[in-house]
């Protein structure tokens, strides 16, 4: 088998000869922390570790804002950099660490008029959305040899997308002020992504949809059920169906916090796997309390507790240990770190748990 069929087999519960090995990111200091303890100069982490990629991207057709937003420095001292970014968000990022979430200031829409200025950068007959046409058929000849999973380009995530647009604040306040302009922002996205990639997948055999949200916090989503029936709700049940005509079978939300109360509305929108399960967000999200909550009926990655890590080998064999073989028993599952590595973890600590992970992932612990 290759990468592609075992992706694909394993979100459908399907039997493969070996469950890859798949990790997410790593920190800026954490592999200046690792190239000090062991990692050699100049090598990359995952190829040094032997591990995959489970998001390949097509990077065609372009579902960006066209025009984007003219990129801009507000600020900037020794401490910190105002900006607005390509999205049209105003943001104060401090220059000395990359953990630090950035303190978001202002974002592109704050009433109707900005709206209707916007959708005309998310116009999905704008020239430049697709190359040229010998340029797309030799891309798309080069994907129906691939042997990785592929999918279709573009982060659009119901929540995800409206709070890039308005802010966290001010779309919480608008699911209750302003319900009708979120009717309509999220019609608006659903024709945009469908009209957009209606070409791509009449003549690509795309694998899976990612869908971004981080629509949750530690205890609890933030979005309520009742709103993401309501608002959200229609665009899944909308574009999932649409790209099932197509083929498209796999369908994975991604989400920070804990959003279990959301997840039986995700699976009646059509939604198939989830990633990747902080583990800090309470026991709900624990992958093995998710599968024995809903079956087969959700394909998950992830849910490795990254704190963990930063411990002792035994803590790390007792995490393995209470997820990977029961796991892996009911398929339906691909374990890695539930976020990006923080700069706490020691690299002979990652060592061993890549070790101990690839043994389980052979049967050979």
């Amino acid at each position: 088998m290759d990468e592609r069929e075992r992706f694909t087999r394993i979100m459908q519960f399907q039997t493969v000869d070996k469950v890859p090995n798949y990790e997410l990111g790593l920190l800026k200091r954490t592999a200046e922390r690792w190239h000090s303890e062991g990692l050699p100069s100049g090598v990359d982490w995952k190829e040094y570790f032997e591990i995959g990629e489970h998001r390949h991207i097509a990077d065609v057709p372009n579902m960006n804002m066209i025009p984007s937003f003219e990129e801009k420095v507000i600020e900037e001292t020794d401490r910190y950099i105002i900006s607005i970014s390509k999205n049209g968000i105003k943001s104060k990022n401090l220059k000395t660490s990359d953990t630090f979430m950035p303190q978001w200031l202002e974002y592109p829409v704050k009433n109707c008029r900005d709206f209707i200025e916007l959708k005309q950068r998310y116009n999905a007959k704008t020239p430049g959305r697709y190359p040229a046409s010998e340029l797309w058929e030799k891309k798309v000849k080069a994907w129906r040899k691939r042997n990785y999973q592929l999918r279709p380009p573009g982060e659009f995530g119901t929540y995800w997308t409206l709070r890039q647009w308005l802010g966290t604040k001010n779309l919480s306040l608008a699911f209750y002020d302003q319900p009708l302009l979120i009717h309509e922002m999220i019609d608006f996205l659903s024709d945009f992504v469908i009209k957009v990639l209606q070409k791509a997948v009449k003549e690509v055999d795309f694998d899976f949809f990612y869908i971004p949200e981080d629509m949750a916090y530690k205890g609890a989503p933030l979005v309520s059920p009742e709103h993401f029936r309501q608002f959200l709700l229609p665009f899944y049940k909308r574009v999932t169906q649409f790209l099932r005509s197509y083929g498209i079978k796999i369908f994975n939300v991604d989400s920070d916090g804990n959003y279990d109360v959301l997840i039986p509305l995700l699976l009646e929108g059509g939604v198939t796997g989830t990633w990747p399960l902080e583990q800090a967000s309470g026991p709900e999200m624990n992958p093995v309390a998710l599968r024995k909550k809903y079956g087969k009926d959700l394909a998950l990655m992830g849910g490795i507790d990254k704190r963990v890590l930063a411990k002792n080998k035994k803590s790390i064999k007792a995490e393995l240990m209470s997820k990977l073989p029961y796991l892996l028993s009911c398929g339906g599952y691909i374990p890695f770190i539930d976020h990006n590595i923080p700069p706490d973890v020691p690299f002979k600590n990652f060592e061993y748990y890549v070790k101990l992970k690839e043994k389980l992932l052979e049967g050979r612990a």
